[in-house]
């Protein structure tokens, strides 16, 4: 058995790492090949290209790499055409996997979305491309099968795969010991997983540290950034505000467990701030036509995981962005801002709040914890490869495609009878 795997997104290449160890386990000698990026290559997969290099946002940012799609389209094409794997199975990363469910479709493949867009959020006229392109949807939230549903997909609800990775991840413990042993409180940052994210949110959270610092002195700031080329864009917004600010490389659990709060950018990273149920300001910033545009097209409440798992309702049909200062506001755990300007302010005025009032920092606490008993289990992974795995088993034997002409009796001339000329098979060619 093979499977084709198409996944852009640092967080998928985590979860797609998760999946293909569980399929293996299933399944021993199940061949995994595609695009992925270094953790799923660490799990077995056949590598064809790193997509998690291309992990790109907005259409200036995707027509200026539309050559480099373009050419892994081609190459996933002809592996659709030669190797015909059983499946193709896509995780997060909308845009170019629409492309790669278009051909996979074309050769007749069947199709799985594990971790679907959130089209319910932003577009959802979008789901009939799911509805023609997708024959699965593995869903991460438990309010999407209904929606997904209910707009003819065949969705299946699994469990979000980013506690199978936080539930079993060892912590350093020797970096907790040291974190705890310096002296003032830790507010870590967490500016995104993507380098652009970092360019436009951490200045802002830069000017909300600067603030914290002028009513908490003892407060001190770490910033976690995902590898060593955002932590050097880090490093040099920090030295350009003046401010005493540690930047770290690949210690994001640590950094979260060792925080009093935190200053994030929103993202997956909201469900490990759930896990270590941290209290967090979840910021992201976008330009003034960006925050138009999204009005006439949002249709999710909140912009966060976590308060969309603790909203009464996660829908919202007038595009209002949540204003968590704004009186009657829903007390979501995590204050959030979807922004274009400076809301320095407002954000530290939260933090401070935990950092100073011991009773509103357990109420959070209390908050996260609730949410993390009712949703934050591991077993994702494992019931998504059982799913695969049963539906293919499912599936009726593949009819091949006869090299001949229906009624003819010989394949070839001279070729001798039909009857003898033994079980017709199907060409492949290696690729």
């Amino acid at each position: 058995m093979e499977l084709f795997f198409s996944v852009g997104e640092p967080s998928g290449d985590l979860h797609g790492a998760n999946l293909i160890r569980h399929l293996r386990r299933l399944h021993p000698g199940i061949r995994c090949v595609g695009y992925g990026g270094p953790r799923m290559a660490a799990a077995g997969l056949e590598l064809h290209a790193d997509l998690t290099a291309l992990a790109v946002m907005w259409f200036l940012r995707v027509l200026w790499n539309i050559h480099r799609f373009g050419q892994l389209l081609v190459q996933a094409d002809r592996c659709f055409r030669h190797r015909r794997p059983d499946a193709v199975v896509l995780i997060d990363y909308p845009g170019f996997n629409w492309w790669i469910a278009r051909r996979a479709k074309a050769h007749g493949i069947p199709v799985f979305y594990y971790g679907t867009p959130q089209m319910w959020a932003w577009a959802g006229w979008r789901v009939r491309k799911m509805r023609r392109l997708v024959d699965h949807v593995l869903c991460k939230l438990p309010f999407e099968p209904a929606w997904f549903r209910a707009r003819g997909c065949h969705a299946t609800y699994v469990g979000h795969p980013y506690f199978d990775e936080t539930t079993t991840r060892r912590l350093d413990d020797p970096f907790l010991r040291d974190q705890a042993a310096r002296p003032g409180v830790l507010v870590t940052i967490l500016p995104g997983s993507r380098g652009q994210e970092v360019t436009q949110n951490l200045p802002a959270f830069l000017r909300a540290a600067e603030r914290v610092r002028q009513s908490v002195p003892e407060a001190r700031f770490a910033v976690a950034s995902f590898n060593a080329d955002q932590a050097a864009c880090a490093r040099r917004l920090v030295a350009a505000a003046r401010l005493p600010v540690e930047v770290y490389v690949g210690r994001t659990p640590e950094l979260i467990e060792a925080a009093r709060c935190c200053l994030a950018c929103s993202g997956s990273v909201s469900l490990e701030l759930l896990h270590h149920t941290r209290p967090a300001v979840v910021v992201y910033t976008i330009s003034r036509a960006a925050l138009v545009v999204q009005r006439f097209f949002r249709k999710a409440r909140y912009i966060t995981l976590v308060n969309l798992l603790a909203a009464r309702e996660p829908f919202v049909h007038d595009g209002r962005v949540h204003d968590p200062d704004a009186p009657g506001a829903e007390p979501v755990p995590y204050p959030e801002y979807l922004t274009c300007e400076d809301r320095s302010a407002p954000i530290a005025a939260h933090l401070v709040r935990w950092l100073t009032n011991p009773a509103a920092h357990a109420a959070c606490v209390a908050q996260l914890e609730r949410l993390k008993a009712a949703y934050g289990h591991p077993g994702a992974s494992a019931r998504a490869a059982d799913y695969v795995l049963a539906r293919l088993r499912e599936r009726r034997p593949r009819v091949l495609r006869p090299h001949f002409l229906p009624g003819r009796a010989t394949l070839h001339a001279g070729a001798g009878d039909a009857r003898d000329a033994g079980p017709l098979r199907e060409e492949t060619c290696p690729c």
